[in-house]
């Protein structure tokens, strides 16, 4: 086996754009907006799906300490220039009550033929999400390790949950984003292959038939990269607290790492079939932390607690050479204190049981989300 690999990180982040006053999406922001971003930072803004959202994304950094002063300078930049133009940032995964139907989609040819193909399906992606690329540069240990780390994607969405609500509504699922995710092709927990060259044959399939113009189109929880030699997790809400989402790149980043140590050893992650991972997607999407995952060695739920405590022992060795230990074990901190979801709907409580009507409720939500998106920036 060859040395180490770069285990290099970037993190992209998508947020939502909000008029302070009326709280909705920003249907129609003015072009200077991006301009000006674009001005102050280069190609790591970029427009998204929608002209209410926008997407940033850090260089290639050498840890996740570098990746938290991008992210920090990233989310002030962008809420600045937001400011300037009378809007607000919001890092948030669904919008509280923001319909679908009033968005306007991006004129970009990517955009345009996503909004033509898919229909309603693509017109409904008022989501936003963070997605968390790690650095391996051989592909066919690329490839392993995307069979082997998939079992806990589970556990990592279930800490980033930011979409309770839909439309107005309290969906009861702590990530609704995936729901809405999910009507799309090609999503869901990744498929597993032996080989990089067995991926390329099947990726091949789909193009020469037009399905699809490159890998970019594949959008799993988890894929390689079409872009950058590196495995991209997909699968967390964006984080409205910019140190859960560290807390979570940090834990897969360490994840990768102790995954690799054991292929040194000869050993591996038992990889469990697509259908038992699918039950811990679901119960992440619909509890979050609250209910636990199940334990397929064990046949049984345990709390997420307790789940969150055996990953950190499997991790720590290699948290510690990556230097994200402390971030790491902010995970703990995201329990107690509760995930977006958590402290959105305990808002949207306070208000009614303050005697406030729905919408004033929900109102409120999005200013919280405002508040909490550029704290400690």
């Amino acid at each position: 086996m060859t040395g180490e690999p770069s285990f290099t990180l970037g993190i992209e982040e998508e947020y939502l754009l909000v008029d302070p006053d009326t709280r909705n999406l920003a249907v129609d922001p003015p072009a200077e907006l991006l301009a000006t971003c674009e001005k102050r930072l280069g190609s790591r803004v970029s427009p998204e799906f929608l002209k209410s959202q926008i997407e940033v994304g850090t260089t290639t950094c050498r840890n996740l300490k570098q990746a938290a002063e991008e992210l920090r300078e990233l989310r002030a930049t962008v809420s600045e220039v937001a400011g300037t133009h009378g809007l607000a940032v919001i890092a948030a995964s669904t919008h509280p009550f923001a319909a679908w139907e009033a968005q306007k989609h991006t004129d970009k040819e990517r955009y345009n033929l996503l909004r033509r193909d898919m229909e309603a399906v693509a017109r409904r992606l008022v989501i936003c999400g963070m997605h968390v690329h790690v650095g391996l540069d051989d592909d066919d240990l690329r490839m392993d390790l995307m069979g082997q780390v998939a079992y806990f994607l589970p556990h990592l969405l279930s800490l980033s949950t930011s979409s309770p609500f839909w439309r107005g509504e309290n969906t009861g699922l702590k990530s609704y984003r995936m729901a809405v995710f999910d009507e799309l092709p090609r999503t869901g927990l990744p498929v597993s292959f032996e080989s990089w060259g067995e991926y390329e044959r099947h990726l091949k399939v789909l193009i020469q038939a037009g399905v699809i113009d490159d890998a970019s189109k594949i959008w799993w929880d988890l894929r390689p990269s079409a872009r950058f030699p590196t495995l991209e997790l997909r699968i967390p809400d964006i984080c409205t607290r910019l140190q859960d989402g560290l807390a979570i790149a940090g834990l897969y980043q360490s994840l990768l790492r102790m995954l690799w140590r054991l292929k040194r050893r000869n050993q591996r992650w038992r990889r469990y079939s697509t259908m038992l991972v699918q039950e811990n997607r679901w119960r992440a999407q619909r509890y979050g932390v609250d209910e636990g995952l199940v334990d397929f060695g064990r046949g049984e739920i345990v709390p997420y607690a307790d789940l969150l405590e055996e990953i950190f022992e499997l991790v720590q060795e290699d948290a510690e050479a990556l230097e994200c230990w402390d971030e790491v074990q902010e995970a703990r901190e995201i329990l107690q204190r509760g995930t977006s979801s958590h402290r959105q709907l305990a808002v949207y409580q306070e208000e009614l049981d303050k005697g406030r009507s729905s919408e004033a409720a929900l109102q409120e939500v999005v200013d919280f989300l405002i508040r909490e998106t550029s704290a400690g920036l």
